[in-house]
């Protein structure tokens, strides 16, 4: 029962993870976009950057979903272990 419970839990926490590596870069470019649009007075780089934070999500996505797929029971959240050195 107990672990039932926590494989719902870390479910969840995956499906969450998706959500968010895919929202984040979209709005933090289009936000950048609203924001150069209206320092430089023009009216399609939100548009631009709403595409280029699709991109960037959907890399993310991609690359969450191919860790998650090769290590299954690891917490994927540390990113301590992916710096090259």
């Amino acid at each position: 029962m107990k672990n039932d419970k926590r494989n719902t839990f870390r479910l969840l926490t995956l499906i969450s993870q998706f959500g968010i590596n895919m929202l984040v870069p979209i709005g933090i470019c289009f936000f950048g976009g609203m924001w150069l649009d209206k320092k430089l007075g023009t009216s399609f780089i939100m548009i631009i950057g709403f595409f280029i934070g699709a991109v960037a999500g959907f890399r993310n996505v991609y690359i969450f979903a191919m860790k998650s797929m090769k290590n299954p029971g690891e917490d994927h959240g540390d990113k301590s272990g992916d710096i090259k050195k």
